[in-house]
């Protein structure tokens, strides 16, 4: 993965945390998502991409965000997006209707707690 972005997991109560920071664009985004579908074990119950440390997003990242919630739908899988309203990147997902499409909350505790619901 292209030093732009750096992935760290953490798993709570069967739900994968991938913390992204960095710049997430068409050098990395592929690797990127790699990675994380890598760390999601079939047992899962989710995932919540942590995007709070990310400055920087282009379409093939934005791309990758859509690939996981197919790849983990397909799987009986859910997923949320961890993002503050105020972060670099806020706007450029609103547009992209990643937050509607994937399900947003402003806080990871927030994200797990929806998806504990």
């Amino acid at each position: 993965m292209s030093p732009l972005a750096d992935v760290t997991f953490d798993t709570l109560g069967g739900i994968v945390v991938a913390r992204v920071e960095g710049e997430v664009d068409m050098s990395n985004a592929r690797e990127l998502g790699a990675a994380i579908t890598a760390s999601i074990p079939s047992e899962a119950r989710a995932l919540v991409l942590d995007l709070a440390g990310v400055g920087y997003v282009d379409s093939a990242g934005i791309h990758v965000f859509f690939e996981l919630r197919e790849h983990l739908t397909r799987r009986g899988q859910e997923i949320r997006v961890a993002l503050a309203a105020d972060s670099p990147v806020a706007t450029a997902l609103e547009y992209a209707g990643v937050q509607r499409t994937l399900g947003a909350a402003a806080t990871v505790r927030e994200a797990i707690e929806e998806l504990e619901d």
